[in-house]
């Protein structure tokens, strides 16, 4: 894990700080995606990891507790897949440093070894080009287009599936079945 950042379970009392941040990030990241701006939405928001299959972050700089970003691992699945999907963003006071290379980083880390995942795929719009590097930076592979995939910015947007599966000697779940 790096030592300039770390991850920190998001919680509903990160929601001021969260919301603020992206008010200040909208420009970066629309038309990518869209994240709760108000108390409402925050909170409507975070009902989604009340369950454990998706799991909320924020990536905060070591050094001084800022949140430079978040990331999400949406749709766990166990048995015989053992993957989910990510979702994440920079908030631009922190932009360009770096801290989300290592947050995705150290997310990976999380997913492969304390959540025994074996695969994460990341779904990015083609035209993203920041989140496209920052994908093949870490090493995932692409797989294709997903036409119509997600609903974003009022359409549905294609997007390039990219993935990446745990290292090798990798530990399974005990979910994952025998045969």
């Amino acid at each position: 894990m790096s030592s300039r950042v770390e991850l920190c379970p998001l919680t509903r009392s990160d929601q001021d700080e969260f919301c603020s941040l992206v008010r200040a990030s909208s420009e970066l990241h629309l038309p990518w995606m869209q994240l709760p701006a108000t108390a409402e939405e925050f909170q409507a928001w975070m009902r989604r990891f009340d369950d454990g299959v998706n799991l909320g972050f924020l990536v905060r700089v070591r050094e001084t507790g800022t949140a430079a970003g978040m990331v999400n691992i949406n749709s766990v699945i166990r048995g015989r897949f053992q993957g989910a999907s990510l979702g994440y963003a920079a908030f631009a006071p922190s932009a360009g440093h770096g801290y989300m290379t290592e947050g995705l980083a150290a997310t990976l880390q999380y997913a492969f070894t304390d959540l025994r995942l074996h695969r994460l795929e990341a779904n990015i719009q083609p035209a993203n080009k920041a989140s496209l590097a920052l994908v093949q930076r870490l090493g995932f592979c692409y797989e294709g287009i997903s036409p119509a995939y997600l609903y974003v910015d009022g359409g549905w947007r294609d997007h390039e599936r990219w993935a990446i599966t745990a290292p090798s000697p990798w530990t399974p779940d005990p979910s994952l079945p025998e045969v």
